[in-house]
């Protein structure tokens, strides 16, 4: 898996992006495209799978536990699945790698599965807590033995039938709602998530297209997703839509590095996902949709960006939940704005694969760029347009994220950018650097 072998690379100008991308399929999907095919009976086809590292991890959990699952030469995916309740005791640990999303939904599919199964997963992963989905696992009776701090490795005895619960998300999480949502497939009767601030969707859309009963209500509480147990899902043909954390990084250099205009091809638009989007044109970026469509239940477009100046913003807490993976990228695009930027409301970031507020205000002081941190966030004193002064190092603690978007801030630097290991691209773009290659070309 990825971090085994440092990879270095110092980043430095090479003028203005130019041309049309495509970004690699949406990861939040890709994970649930093949996990949702697995639980299906009879055969489903998923047309551009994100093959990076993190999503490959699910296809080989979702193997072990009984679905055959095969990459074709034309690069789709056929996946012939068990049925909800078929899934079958995996004959040794599952490795997720660095994979935060696999672990956290797939303790969910075995919670309410007669089956007991070890979860591992990286030296990143493994300093990850994974107690708030312990928790509601926990109450619908599944046995979770974790390491000390609720982290990995962990075991997990599943139970049937499972108890039925209603459940109020304490903290704005995508990951838990599904875990919780994906237990209750194969549990009698009705389980409620209660989500008082909205997250990604992704889990509630793509159920309801393979068949199941799933209905969300507004209340003065939050949203209230209930599904009722025991479906039967039928098997689907999924095309996944470019990922809108992995456009980000694009939008961000072409924003920020003078003379650039590139088109992305078919980015998910999906509102849980488009914070960075909303906050870019909040600072002045030119970010065009066109051919707004919808495929797959989720809607498309692609994005014309071009450089245009950027002014420091009070970025409104509400968008963090829809941007949570973009902060990172976000912090750069602030690094060369006009004035002083404020991104609070994002306390998530200290439990990503690594504490992204410190790891980033560390990689971007030690460039040149002013900052203060928060518990919650940074803010960061912008260039005014001029480059970030660079002849720095960066330290990604293995995390994709910081080392792509360190690689984006030596696009905007004035001297080159030292990162310690790009390696971790791997895990979830990893044909990054030769996109990068043919738009600086």
């Amino acid at each position: 898996m990825s971090g085994s072998t440092p990879r270095p690379l110092a980043v430095s100008s090479r003028g203005p992006l130019k041309g049309r991308v495509t970004v690699p399929g949406d990861k939040s999907i890709s994970h649930r495209s093949l996990m949702f095919s697995a639980l299906a009976v009879g055969e489903s086809r998923i047309e551009g799978l994100l093959e990076g590292e993190d999503v490959l991890a699910t296809a080989a959990a979702m193997r072990a536990m009984g679905a055959t699952i095969m990459r074709g030469e034309d690069g789709v995916w056929t996946v012939n699945g068990v049925g909800v309740g078929g899934l079958l005791q995996p004959e040794t640990a599952l490795d997720m790698g660095n994979s935060g999303t696999s672990t956290r939904l797939l303790m969910g599919l075995v919670a309410s599965h007669p089956i007991t199964v070890t979860f591992t997963g990286d030296a990143s992963l493994s300093s990850r807590p994974m107690g708030r989905a312990i928790e509601p696992l926990s109450q619908m009776g599944a046995e979770i033995t974790a390491s000390p701090g609720g982290r990995l490795p962990l075991m997990l005895r599943g139970i049937n039938p499972a108890v039925p619960i209603t459940y109020t998300l304490p903290v704005a999480s995508a990951q838990v709602k599904s875990a919780v949502l994906l237990a209750g497939l194969n549990t009698p009767g009705i389980t409620r998530v209660i989500e008082p601030v909205p997250t990604r969707d992704h889990s509630e859309r793509m159920l309801r297209g393979f068949g199941a009963e799933l209905t969300v209500e507004d209340s003065p509480e939050g949203k209230i997703i209930s599904i009722r147990g025991e479906a039967e899902l039928k098997p689907q043909h999924i095309v996944v839509p470019g990922d809108p954390s992995s456009a980000g990084f694009w939008m961000v250099a072409a924003s920020i590095v003078p003379g650039s205009d590139i088109t992305i091809a078919n980015v998910c638009m999906n509102p849980t996902r488009t914070g960075l989007i909303e906050a870019l044109r909040m600072m002045g970026a030119s970010i065009e949709a066109v051919d707004s469509r919808e495929v797959g239940g989720e809607p498309v477009a692609d994005l014309r960006v071009r450089h245009a100046p950027l002014k420091a913003i009070e970025v409104p807490p509400a968008l963090a939940p829809s941007m949570i993976d973009e902060y990172p990228i976000l912090f750069v695009a602030a690094s060369v704005a006009e004035g002083r930027t404020v991104a609070r409301g994002a306390h998530e970031l200290r439990v990503k694969e690594s504490d992204r507020i410190a790891t980033m205000r560390a990689a971007l002081e030690a460039n040149g760029v002013v900052t203060e941190e928060f518990e919650d966030g940074l803010a960061i004193t912008g260039t005014g347009g001029a480059p970030i002064p660079g002849g720095g190092g960066a330290v990604t603690m293995l995390d994709h994220r910081i080392a792509m978007s360190m690689t984006v801030a030596g696009l905007a630097a004035a001297a080159p950018i030292a990162i310690d290991d790009v390696a971790p691209v791997q895990t979830s773009y990893p044909a990054f650097f030769d996109v990068l290659d043919s738009l600086t070309a």
